[in-house]
């Protein structure tokens, strides 16, 4: 899918309301105490596109729309978290992010004509039971299997089979789980 981010694109497509609520309810989300569980709650619903039982985002979350991003039961999204989700971000139940975890649905071109303005987004899937290590980065266009551990820091550009274990940047298969 192929998007540009500039303001007249974002308005002329019906984009710019959605980042705009996008935003209030992400700093909404981000002042909340760890206490005020409910609130949290309710703003992760209304937030994202879809969401099972029993959700937790912790502070400094960010995201471009939200209403693109769906998660299953039991999802933990640790500190720094950031969702760019111009293309859908599905994750499924009892999935854990660690810290300083970014999962992007978008990249540019090579070319450096127009770069600026204009890029893709591909969906990302990320399957049930799935463990992501702090500081990890997930590329446009990945799918990661049930069970798959990603190791700290990995930067993932491939698909992960389920049940199993990458690491390093490129991420690359460590072992089976």
């Amino acid at each position: 899918m192929r998007y540009e981010r500039n303001i007249r694109f974002l308005m002329d497509n019906g984009l710019l309301e959605t980042m705009v609520k996008a935003d209030a309810l992400v700093r909404k989300l981000n002042s909340l105490s760890i206490v005020q569980q409910e609130e949290m709650n309710a703003t992760i619903r209304e937030l994202f596109g879809t969401v099972g039982v029993n959700p937790s985002v912790s502070a400094n979350f960010h995201c471009d729309f939200g209403c693109n991003i769906h998660v299953g039961n039991n999802f933990y999204a640790g500190y720094n978290c950031t969702m760019l989700d111009y293309a859908e971000i599905r994750i499924g139940d009892n999935c854990m992010v660690g810290p300083d975890v970014g999962i992007y649905t978008t990249y540019h071109d090579e070319k450096p004509e127009g770069r600026y303005l204009s890029g893709y987004a591909e969906p990302i899937t990320i399957g049930n039971d799935v463990w992501i290590g702090g500081g990890a980065r997930i590329l446009p266009g990945v799918t990661i299997g049930d069970g798959a551990i990603i190791a700290a820091g990995a930067v993932v550009r491939n698909n992960v089979d389920s049940r199993t274990i990458v690491g390093g940047v490129p991420a690359k298969f460590i072992k089976n789980v």
